[in-house]
């Protein structure tokens, strides 16, 4: 491998337009291909299988007029002030009528008017019965709820004495709350109608009427400006650690390049396959990172070997391209095989995020190994001034980097307290992820100044909590009956008015066969809280004593329980994901360092700083903790695909680290060093690069933790801290403890094994070997030549 890339990296070097445009080239086609094919992005994330997933397929192919996704727009008063004056109810009725006009939502008065005669009787008998039995509950409880104020009053809007479908007023006249529905998913819509649905409401604002749209109307941001921050630390740190404009800016180019070409690709298919919103952000992320740090690791190698071997810069960069070429390679392939083990789980929108991040960081390991040369080949050998070459002649090497040579010299001596405290600290930091709680973030994590944040406030004042997640349930008869009558809906919807956490109960109707009945039910409790995940099971249990005395069986769904079911899901694969990470990483360290107890001490020290990663993450996003600081208001759960995804990345980065690091430290035990000797000096060797490497990915990550969007900030959250701890914590200070520890019994590995695996040389040790003789093979043809002459 190290011959090879040696090879391409000076051809590259020595026909650098070649390459570049070659590059360019695919860039303009990615272009044309976004043009032609437009941009594709969902918010929605699903999980085919799980039970929500299943009873919203059965709808969409049974009755399809159900399945469309929820809305809601909530208009609230000036404080002090009424919404039921005729003016503003008035205004109100326009803004309903001409979002009921818009196409793609669904229509109440059609709809019944369409449905027939059997689904409206049934409909209203079961209604009936539902307000029997919510009045005999409310007799027994309504004095204690409106002592307590738990749930004000509320009923339904009139306008000249003529009720508004889908519309409720608060009895104080401060809050309305309209309901409505869509004929597709939120996923299938238009990306004009959540827009033409807002400006449809924002008339009512000239009446004095605030219209706040719900979570699922407003558009995500778009990635902005605070992620050039993190840019802008990674082009000083490079500027730092290279000392040349001209050097700092390769890095920075290539890896904008590779992004540019790997989310545009992303885009330009996004038409074929189903991309959330996060996939292309998530792409960003990993690629600037690595895309960077690739670049970084290669351009450092050839000038210390320009500056160290005296050699010219096109061989200092083909033996660059060659040694550190070659890690970066098999760091990259960490990286790709980690994200693609996310394949193995089966969630689409999951295994989307993980191919495009994949490519991602493919495209820019093929950058870093073709395109960075080309460019080292139009810089020549500018790429290190004669102020630095000066420098270098004037230097001794017995002490080359003062501060990372004293840092490792004091870690060895005290190598067992080094380990009792870097297990002692990650230890403590992961004390949170036992109370750990999975969903999806919603309106009611938002921050105070977002329209998200205050519709599902005014909701939840005016109204109650669970009115901003309701419950959407399928009764289908069970046993020897073959249909739902009248009286078995209005009976089961009776019922469910006396949950203790269903606060209302209203029947849609059935099906023109009669074997499927849709009803919609609000819980008291919130979307995120335990109370209506507790609700959700109870319904779906095949043997709750509801479902066997009607003789039906319950399925739930909606977006509150399609969030319960991801959620539930996620934390179920977790483990399984982590088992196939540890194994993947025990196998290519295995094969790459060549040794047993490498692989498992990189292994274990990966475990420790994940779980750190996710007790910090716990401890800012779900408790609070320096909320203020990271941008945000309010705590709530973690994103539930977050562990997965930021395990998956974090294990391949954390694994470039252990690369660069301990091949270092293997190449000096190679070259005869020793025991402690071979650590101190393989660190001194890589830790600069290394720590540069890292500074620039937390910089990345960082940036994007003051993005509006609470998911963006808990992933960028979570990696960059990931990365902090990984890199500062483990490999710079775990990884050299323990491997003074073992000293040369490090590298052992049993000889029927060293015989079967095969030499992946990423150390570049056999192309430095066959470039010895090449050299002593000229320089004795060249002493031959002069003898003959004579």
């Amino acid at each position: 491998m190290s011959t090879f890339l040696y090879k391409l990296g000076k051809s590259a070097y020595s026909r650098p337009w070649y390459f570049i445009v070659g590059w360019i080239a695919i860039l303009g086609i990615v272009l044309a291909m976004l043009g032609v094919n437009g941009i594709h992005v969902t918010s929605e994330m699903k999980i085919e299988g799980t039970e929500s997933q299943k009873v919203l397929d059965q709808l969409a192919a049974e009755l399809p007029e159900a399945s469309g996704g929820q809305a809601s727009i909530v208009f609230t008063a000036p404080e002090g002030e009424r919404l039921d004056t005729a003016e503003r109810l008035g205004a109100i009725g326009e803004a309903v009528n001409k979002v009921y006009n818009l196409d793609y939502v669904i229509n109440p008065i059609e709809l019944a008017a369409q449905a027939g005669a059997s689904m409206t009787d049934a409909a209203a008998q079961g209604g009936q019965a539902a307000q029997d039995g919510q009045a005999a509950q409310g007799d027994a409880a309504g004095s204690a709820q409106g002592a307590a104020g738990e749930l004000p009053p509320y009923g339904p809007m009139t306008v000249n004495g003529v009720p508004v479908p889908g519309v409720l007023i608060a009895s104080d006249g401060s809050v309305a709350l309209f309901q409505f529905q869509f004929t597709v998913q939120q996923m299938s819509l238009p990306e004009s109608v959540p827009g033409l649905v807002i400006d449809a409401v924002t008339p009512v604002e000239t009446a004095g009427i605030a219209a706040l749209p719900s979570d699922s109307l407003s558009s995500k941001p778009a990635i902005g400006s605070t992620e050039a921050i993190g840019i802008a630390v990674a082009a000083l740190v490079l500027f730092m650690t290279l000392g040349s404009v001209v050097a700092a800016g390769l890095p920075l180019l290539t890896a904008l390049l590779g992004v540019g070409i790997s989310v545009g690709g992303a885009f330009a298919f996004s038409n074929v396959f189903h991309m959330t919103d996060l996939t292309p952000v998530l792409a960003l992320m990993v690629g600037l990172a690595v895309g960077i740090d690739y670049s970084l690791f290669i351009v450092n190698r050839q000038r210390r070997i320009i500056l160290e071997q005296r050699l010219s810069a096109r061989e200092a960069a083909s033996r660059a391209v060659g040694t550190a070429g070659s890690a970066v390679f098999f760091a990259g392939l960490t990286v790709i095989i980690a994200l693609c083990g996310m394949l193995v789980i089966g969630i689409g929108f999951l295994s989307a995020m993980a191919l495009v991040a994949a490519a991602a960081v493919f495209v820019n390991v093929l950058v870093a190994l073709t395109l960075l040369p080309a460019l080292l080949g139009l810089v020549g050998e500018r790429i290190c001034s004669a102020k630095a070459r000066a420098k270098s002649a004037g230097r001794s090497d017995a002490n080359p980097h003062g501060f990372a040579h004293r840092w490792v010299t004091g870690i060895v001596k005290g190598r067992w307290a080094v380990l009792a405290a870097v297990i002692v600290i990650l230890g403590a930091a992961a004390i949170p992820v036992a109370k750990m709680e999975m969903g999806i973030p919603s309106g009611a994590t938002a921050n105070l100044d977002t329209t998200q944040r205050q519709s599902y406030d005014a909701i939840s004042n005016g109204f109650g909590e669970g009115f901003n997640g309701p419950l959407l349930l399928v009764a289908e008869p069970q046993g020897e009956s073959d249909a739902i009558t009248m009286e078995t809906l209005g009976g089961l919807v009776q019922e469910l008015g006396q949950h203790d956490n269903v606060s209302v109960v209203s029947p849609m109707g059935v099906n023109q066969t009669g074997d499927m009945a849709i009803i919609s039910l609000i819980p008291k409790t919130g979307p995120t809280d335990k109370e209506t995940k507790d609700l959700v099971q109870e319904l779906r249990a095949a043997d709750s004593g509801m479902a066997q005395s009607h003789d039906v069986k319950i399925g739930v769904t909606g977006f509150t329980a399609i969030n319960i079911d991801m959620s539930s899901k996620l934390a179920e694969v977790f483990p399984l994901y982590v088992g196939v990470i540890v194994i993947l990483s025990l196998l290519i360290l295995l094969l790459v360092f060549r040794s047993i107890i490498v692989p498992i001490k990189a292994t274990i020290g990966f475990l420790l700083s994940v779980l750190a990663t996710f007790g910090i993450t716990t401890a800012v996003f779900q408790w609070g903790w320096l909320n203020a600081a990271f941008g945000f208001d309010t705590g709530g759960p973690l994103l539930s695909f977050m562990p997965i995804m930021v395990t998956g990345i974090l294990y391949g980065l954390a694994m470039d680290y252990q690369v660069f690091l301990v091949s270092s430290m293997r190449e000096s035990y190679v070259h005869g060093l020793h025991g402690k000797e071979s650590v101190v000096h393989g660190y001194d060797q890589a830790s600069r690069v290394v720590v540069a490497a890292a500074v620039i990915m937390v910089s990345v990550f960082a940036g994007f933790i003051f993005a509006h969007d609470i998911m963006i900030k808990q992933i960028g959250f979570a990696l960059a801290i990931g990365i902090l701890i990984d890199a500062f914590f483990v490999r710079m200070a775990l990884v050299p403890a323990v491997m003074a520890v073992f000293g040369d019994k490090a590298w052992w590995l049993p000889k029927w094994m060293d015989r079967l695996l095969p030499n992946l040389d990423v150390e570049g040790d056999k192309l430095l070997a066959e470039l010895k003789v090449q050299e002593a093979a000229a320089g004795t043809k060249a002493k031959a030549v002069p003898r003959q002459a004579h």
